[in-house]
């Protein structure tokens, strides 16, 4: 067993390096990439969409850790500048592993390409409307998640009980 986990292993990384092309494994490290998205990063501003997700993140967490309780409450709500002044050290931490992940997804030529269109009036428009449709999105995959779930569930319950399975 433990040399058939050694070789999935070793098989699988195998496989990951030859399936990705040599100008992708390349632009995964180019300095370029990782310039021109830390522009596109810029452009978009995410660290003041990060920031601004603070308050809501904390807002959300309040009745997990206050759980009902005044004193605690007051103490959690007086902690919050702290936290967020913490998290405006780090916010840069943030969009760095953002570019990352833009620059190994993404030519340099691309990564332009996309700050250019940030930088218009609709690019702009875009990144205002994001917050909201990333939420409003989310919401809306919940449910069809959910829907979905249920309908896939009582057909799989009606399958199994029509091949004779008590359930």
């Amino acid at each position: 067993m433990k040399h058939r986990c050694r070789y999935v292993v070793v098989a699988s990384a195998i496989w990951l390096t030859a399936a990705t092309p040599p100008s992708a494994r390349a632009q995964a490290t180019s300095q370029e990439s990782l310039a021109a998205a830390k522009e596109l990063v810029s452009v978009m501003h995410l660290n003041d969409q990060a920031t601004a997700l603070l308050p809501i993140v904390l807002k959300n967490l309040r009745p997990t850790i206050v759980q009902g309780r005044a004193e605690v409450a007051l103490q959690y709500d007086a902690l919050i500048p702290k936290f967020t002044q913490a998290f405006q050290g780090r916010v840069s931490e943030f969009s760095d592993a953002i570019a990352v992940v833009y620059a190994r997804n993404f030519s340099a030529d691309d990564l332009r390409t996309m700050a250019e269109f940030y930088r218009t009036p609709t690019g702009q428009r875009v990144l205002q409307k994001l917050p909201s449709v990333t939420q409003e999105s989310s919401i809306a995959g919940q449910k069809f998640g959910q829907a979905l779930g249920e309908e896939i569930r009582k057909q799989m319950v009606d399958e199994l009980r029509k091949k004779g399975l008590d359930l």
